[in-house]
């Protein structure tokens, strides 16, 4: 039998990751529903100083931060899988791990400004609302990583001419569509209404329910390859 390896337990983590996003999403007042960028200064910082919106602004944040860390075993194992592919040079796993680490570091730097705005609460609503806006923008409008990763891992699979693929093409087409989801957030930043805002049915809602979904699928498709190659690898010695 196989022992437990470093592969087998960064997937085990994924299912938490999954946990950790849900709950975090949540649990932050500002999702539930979304902040509108139409809000005046004034209003923005009484937000920020409603005293049962603080502590779970503080909370979520921290507890989102672990999600962006979280987000980097499920990218570098689908490098890895890609890896594995019948590519005539790696190229596309070496482009996969240099865009791992964008899309964690920029939803870090959301979670900070958002945390820096409910940590002084009695700053200047001005300062609150500059760096309420600076959250949003910039976990809303920064997809382009999201869309580099989902469009590698589609290419990736188109070019798989190995006699068993590691990923069926229909994940191709998923990674596609996840793609053409996430382009409309990459325009938040020239509205403050309607379905482009940040608080609009494409920048938020179908960005981070693509988001969810993108996660469960790739978990699903990654534990099944890893499992199939395990089964026909030879066990070492």
């Amino acid at each position: 039998m196989r022992r437990t390896d470093g592969e087998l337990i960064l997937l085990w983590t994924l299912p938490l990751v999954a946990l950790i996003w849900l709950s975090a999403f949540l649990w932050f007042p500002g999702f539930t529903p979304p902040m509108s960028p139409g809000m005046s200064a004034q209003q923005v910082a009484e937000f920020y100083r409603d005293p049962q919106n603080v502590p779970s602004i503080r909370y979520s944040m921290v507890l989102f931060n672990w999600f962006c860390v979280g987000l980097i075993p499920i990218l570098i194992l689908i490098a890895m899988q890609i890896r594995r592919m019948a590519h005539r040079t790696p190229i596309f796993s070496y482009a996969m791990i240099g865009c791992i680490s964008g899309a964690p570091t920029l939803f870090l730097v959301a979670n900070v400004c958002w945390l820096l705005a409910a940590f002084r609460p009695d700053r200047d609503p001005g300062l609150t609302q500059l760096l309420n806006d600076l959250a949003w923008l910039t976990f809303t409008t920064q997809v382009p990583y999201l869309i580099a990763q989902s469009v590698l891992v589609a290419l990736a699979i188109f070019f798989d001419d190995g006699p068993e693929p590691v990923f069926p093409k229909w994940v191709a087409y998923f990674n596609l569509s996840a793609a053409a989801a996430f382009v409309p957030a990459a325009f938040t930043a020239l509205v403050t209404g309607g379905p482009l805002a940040w608080n609009g049915a494409l920048s938020f809602w179908l960005k981070n329910v693509t988001i969810a979904v993108w996660i469960v699928v790739m978990t699903i498709v990654l534990a099944q390859a890893i499992y199939r190659e395990r089964a026909t690898a030879p066990v070492p010695a």
